[in-house]
């Protein structure tokens, strides 16, 4: 598994390695505990995120660009896997069958050949992260984990906006998830 990261910002330095550790163990997690479509399993390896930390002012320019949103947000994802709007993933179960004809695709090519499968994007706002951590009374890193698990998620095919069944499963997801971070 391949994880680029990117700090885009000023305000704060972020610890690379354990931004890598938290996306590895939360896959990891899925994996050994049966969430992770089987597709990925074969795959994980071979599976690359990339993370970029920017400030307020660069989120809000991809906020209104990509969601028509003209105001800031902690956390964006850029799935690089669409989910068909017939199939969506049900949990991380891989439900979608170009997805799946995408992954197989791996399975035929010789092994040396070590091509990555660009998952997707996560982009969080250091200072917005820096203002919810405060507001919620979360060390910086809490904050910083359960964005990129939100994140991840959303690469994953979770949707916490399509409805309220959506949003109740990707919560409890975050929740597993968060846990496998507490002492």
């Amino acid at each position: 598994m391949e994880i680029t990261i990117k700090n885009n910002q000023r305000l704060m330095r972020v610890n690379q390695r354990r931004v890598k550790q938290i996306l590895k163990r939360s896959l990891q997690y899925l994996k050994d505990s049966g969430k992770l479509d089987s597709l990925f399993v074969a795959h994980y390896l071979l599976l690359e995120i990339s993370v970029f930390f920017v400030n307020d002012r660069k989120m809000r320019e991809l906020n209104l660009q990509y969601r028509e949103k003209d105001k800031t947000t902690d956390v964006l994802s850029f799935p690089q896997i669409a989910f068909s709007n017939k199939r969506q993933a049900s949990g991380i179960k891989v439900q979608s069958s170009k997805l799946k004809k995408r992954l197989s695709a791996f399975s035929l090519q010789a092994f040396d050949s070590r091509r990555m499968m660009l998952l997707g994007d996560i982009v969080i706002n250091i200072p917005q992260a820096k203002r919810q951590a405060k507001e919620h009374g979360f060390t910086f890193y809490e904050e910083v984990a359960w964005l990129l698990i939100h994140g991840l998620l959303h690469l994953l095919g979770y949707d916490h906006e399509k409805n309220k069944y959506q949003a109740k499963k990707m919560r409890e997801m975050e929740k597993q998830l968060l846990s496998c971070f507490k002492s």
